[in-house]
């Protein structure tokens, strides 16, 4: 499955247009509190533990998301959108949200 941030591929031409798809992956708040326990994973400013973890709902939320477009029978997703979200009163989670069109190219 071919993924693009932009609104087709190079070289390739669309031959159908499938509709939306979408992925989500919601990280809780227990996640937040073991990222401020393992404070020393930061180094310069960054937490590699936190990045990790949001590595890790992006690549769910591209999962969810192919799945999607190979169950409509398409072989790409291209126009894909990436936002990362805090869900709840207090922002206590995080949300990694994706969205594209699934496509079969030529």
């Amino acid at each position: 499955m071919l993924h693009s941030t932009t609104p087709e591929i190079q070289g390739k031409s669309i031959a159908r247009y499938h509709g939306v798809v979408t992925g989500e992956a919601i990280l809780g708040a227990n996640i937040f509190k073991d990222f401020f326990a393992g404070i020393r994973d930061i180094v310069g400013g960054r937490s590699a533990a936190y990045e990790q973890e949001l590595q890790k709902a992006r690549r769910i939320a591209f999962e969810e998301m192919t799945e999607q477009a190979q169950d409509l029978g398409a072989n790409a997703v291209v126009g894909i959108d990436i936002d990362y979200e805090t869900v709840g009163s207090q922002g206590g989670m995080l949300m990694v949200s994706v969205s594209g069109t699934a496509v079969t190219l030529d």
